[in-house]
Parts: C-alpha cells; sequence; structure tokens
C-alpha cells in the first residue's frame, strides 16, 4: 500500500456515466480517494451513504471525494443511481488502479480465497501527494477518520 507523502499515481478511469476522470485533472483541490470491495453490498452502501451525509463537511474542505470498486461502469451507475449519490463513484474493472495504490489482495470469506479491493482510503492534497492513508477502514466511521484529515490538511496548508 502506497504511503503518505509520495505523488499518489495518476490515472484515468470512468465514472458511473462512462466519462473519463483523470486524477491530474482534479490538482487545486485535495482529493478524498476511496476504494471498496463492490457495489452494492451492505458495508460500501453505508460508507457511500456516510459520506453522501458529509457532503458540506467535505465542501467545507473543497475535497472531491472519488469511490473507486472493480466493477463495471454498468453495476457503478446502478449503485450510484439506487442511492442519488452526490459524488463520483468510479470503475476500476481490470483493477489496475487498485493494483498502483496497493489495495488489490488476496481476501478470505467462510473458506473461500479471493481477489478484491481492500477499503481503504486516500487523502491527496491540492498537489498530487498523497497526505494520509487510512487502511482498514471502517465504514461507519469512515467520514469521522477523513474529515480529520482533511482539517489537518487544511491547518497545515494555512
Amino acid at each position: 500500500m502506497l504511503e503518505t507523502n509520495t505523488a499518489a499515481p495518476d490515472f484515468t478511469l470512468p465514472d458511473q456515466d462512462g466519462e473519463d476522470v483523470t486524477l491530474s485533472s482534479l490538482r487545486g483541490r485535495p482529493v478524498v480517494l476511496y476504494f471498496y470491495p463492490k457495489a452494492d453490498t451492505p458495508g460500501c452502501t453505508t460508507q457511500a451513504c456516510s459520506v453522501m451525509d458529509h457532503t458540506d463537511d467535505y465542501a467545507k474542505h473543497d475535497a472531491v471525494v472519488l469511490g473507486v470498486s472493480p466493477d463495471p461502469v454498468k453495476k457503478v451507475k446502478k449503485f450510484h443511481e439506487k442511492f442519488s449519490m452526490t459524488f463520483t463513484l468510479l470503475a476500476d474493472e481490470d483493477h489496475a488502479v487498485a493494483e498502483q495504490y496497493g489495495v488489490w489482495a488476496e481476501k478470505s470469506m467462510y473458506g473461500k480465497t479471493y481477489w478484491g479491493n481492500l477499503r481503504a482510503t486516500f487523502v491527496i492534497d491540492a498537489d498530487g501527494t498523497i497526505a494520509a492513508v487510512i487502511p482498514k477502514v471502517s465504514p461507519k466511521t469512515h467520514d469521522e477518520v477523513v474529515l480529520a484529515a482533511l482539517a489537518e490538511l487544511s491547518g497545515a496548508a494555512t
């Protein structure tokens, strides 16, 4: 997994509408890049809905929130529409970006092993440097931890 104070690898991925989003095009604003395992599952829904509940808090930091899963665009779009999400979801179907960030890993559940995204978040500063890494984030406390990192980042910038 990537560490703080390193350059965030640039990438371009399709969003829920199939439109390309390039990380470097967001320079000048902090970016919350969170990886989640699978669209429309209980933990991922809790996490996404919580992000929406904190829209104003993210706006106070002028932060762009991007959720990334290995799902295809069609499934990401369905998830985005089902919950009327107010932020961007990205489809990393070949998991290349997850691999770049070190969050594509072997997992196990009920005795079965498989590969998937770890639930991890990267707070990237306005210059494209990773300011905070939150590995194994809990969907229930995700926003609290991320917003604290953004507040610290804002404080460091003033």
